[in-house]
């Protein structure tokens, strides 16, 4: 081999009559000078190769990147064994992980660096069936397999298709320290129902829930989370305030220039769900002479008019406090669904929403919405039967027997893509919510690894709506946090941007589809025609690996997980001629 030309991103080198009948694409070659310079075939011409740069070996260990072209002069050759494991693979140890053999080297093993691996985003692309889930169940089942086990780690995995319940039940048998702790969407065996607490939902998390599209419409959800909040205590000292808001919620009605009948139904309605000992249906109306229950002052006369509309003004009115400012406790509270729809029914009136019909037909669609998820089947992933803290919750997702269980998966397969989206934003912020809380700060990490990704990381209205995306947010923030993203999806492209630009570590398996393949060729570095036509062209089973925690882009084939995932392609033949007579 010798130098040729020397151009601006490729060595050209032209080959001795010996190496002409070999394959050299792929292949590493070593420049050897004052330096020691690797760089790696990607395509050749009759005699002629082009070599792109990859890296130096400085004090027997290889590091990626150059700082300098090797000379014309320098020597030339393909990479001997004694160099071809130190630039391929991180040597055996506690801090390296198995992934499977060079495509170049058979024989040759490739350890990724565990530490640069999880310590940051990563992401797992490729088309359907070229392997995904399997490079994901080999890497958790070698993580957890080893005797050097990460007994502290906390990884979530959204399960969308229900492929890794049996990927990963073995885990627990081969190393007895290990426990993993599955839950579902359905009625898998082994598997814990999924319950949400409903109080632990905040504003933003019911603007995802009920599908809120306006800013009037969070408005209300905050009203409706003070009141249940509220309405849900019996303390002596927020009786007044109480009153206070009853009392200003049914003046509001009385006001409202609506029929007698509406305000007589709207009033029975307020007090049917919300009442103290001082006000309720029951309550005394006193005028000179006689005495009568509120509800029979609600008589409406023959011109259609509320006879008592004075009596009643001025009843509600003494009610009212001076400075209805008051400090009102937050938390620390149950209630169930059932409560917030009746908060937000309340929020309607109190907001004043009943004055502009336009305005409450367009509010009123979080009644209709919570009111829909309290018919449907989906009300039990919200029944939760005694209160707890947030941090309290994601500590009894984690505990499983009262042991720690360091692999959490969450079948997702049995509900409709919307509400699957819904679950996962709604765990994936409760987990950031805490990993904020946590000191030293990201001294717990939690991973999130969300299978087809591009289902729930994309580019919805969450910013424009409540100011962020959750999962932009974690791309961006969470690794001072210690919690850290892992996508797998077969359609990279319909990402969130942000999120996928935060990964350091890709695992890119067969792709095809143009636009996809555009978005691969913009974020990987050093791509070149040549790679990308190899990526095009994988087999099942092989990777193009690239990122901190690989020594350098390469092909790999990966190893089978055992078991394996619940992936596999439906086997026509056998299905269409089974018992075939």
């Amino acid at each position: 081999m010798k130098i040729e030309e020397i151009l601006e991103n490729e060595i050209v080198i032209s080959l001795s009559p010996e190496y002409l009948k070999e394959e050299l694409i792929n292949h590493y070659v070593l420049f050897t000078d004052k330096k020691k310079i690797v760089g790696e075939i990607l395509r050749m011409q009759e005699n002629i190769v082009f070599v792109q740069l990859l890296g130096e070996i400085i004090d027997n260990n290889f590091i990626f990147g150059v700082t300098s072209k090797p000379s014309i002069n320098s020597s030339v050759g393909l990479i001997s064994p004694e160099y071809s494991s130190i630039i391929t693979s991180y040597p055996e140890g506690n801090d390296s992980l198995f992934l499977g053999h060079s495509a170049i080297f058979n024989d040759m093993k490739i350890n990724m660096n565990m530490t640069k691996f999880f310590n940051s985003h990563f992401s797992i692309i490729g088309g359907t069936g070229s392997g995904k889930s399997f490079s994901l169940s080999r890497i958790v089942q070698t993580l957890f397999q080893s005797q050097n086990a990460p007994y502290n780690a906390s990884i979530f995995v959204f399960d969308t298709y229900g492929e890794y319940y049996y990927s990963f039940t073995d885990l627990e048998k081969n190393n007895p320290n290990i426990s993993y702790k599955s839950f579902t969407t359905g009625e898998d065996n082994g598997s814990e129902l999924l319950k949400i607490p409903p109080f632990l939902l905040d504003v933003d998390d019911l603007a995802i829930l009920l599908n809120v599209e306006e800013q009037s419409q969070l408005q209300v959800l905050t009203k409706a989370l003070e009141l249940v909040n509220i309405f849900k205590r019996n303390d002596n000292d927020i009786l007044m305030i109480k009153n206070d808001i009853i009392a200003r919620a049914i003046l509001d009605i009385l006001l409202s220039g609506r029929p007698s009948v509406q305000i007589r139904d709207q009033i029975f309605s307020v007090l049917s769900f919300y009442q103290t000992p001082q006000l309720s249906l029951e309550s005394i109306l006193s005028q000179p002479g006689y005495n009568r229950a509120l509800k029979n002052c609600l008589i409406i006369d023959t011109d259609g008019k509320l006879r008592e509309m004075e009596l009643l003004t001025k009843f509600f009115t003494s009610f009212l406090l001076e400075n209805n400012n008051q400090k009102i406790p937050k938390g620390m509270i149950h209630y169930t669904l059932e409560d917030l729809e009746n908060a937000i029914d309340f929020a309607l009136i109190s907001e004043g929403i009943l004055k502009s019909e336009k305005i409450y037909d367009k509010n009123n669609l979080l009644k209709v919405r919570i009111h829909n998820l309290i018919d449907s089947e989906y009300r039990k992933f919200f029944d939760y039967p005694a209160y707890i803290d947030k941090e309290s919750y994601i500590a009894s997702l984690i505990l499983k027997n009262n042991k720690k269980a360091q692999l959490i998966n969450f079948n997702i397969n049995y509900v409709d893509d919307r509400f699957a989206k819904t679950i996962v934003k709604i765990l994936s912020k409760m987990l950031f919510d805490v990993s904020k809380t946590i000191t030293p700060r990201a001294s717990i990490p939690f991973h999130i690894i969300l299978e087809e990704a591009h289902r729930y990381v994309q580019n919805d209205g969450d910013v424009n709506l409540l100011g962020y995306n959750i999962f932009e947010r974690i791309a961006k923030e969470g690794r001072k946090y210690g919690i850290l993203l892992g996508l797998i999806t077969q359609r990279p492209s319909e990402l969130s941007e942000t999120t996928i630009s935060q990964c350091n570590n890709f695992l890119v398996f067969k792709m095809t589809h143009p636009n996809d393949m555009n978005y691969i060729n913009k974020m990987i570095p050093f791509m070149s025609k040549e790679i990308s036509m190899q990526i095009q062209s994988l087999p099942p089973g092989f990777c193009y690996t690239f990122g901190p925690a690989f020594k350098l882009p390469m092909i790999v084939k990966l190893e089978l997980p055992n078991p394996t995932p619940i992936s596999n392609n439906v086997d026509i033949q056998k299905v269409w001629f089974l018992n075939r007579s």
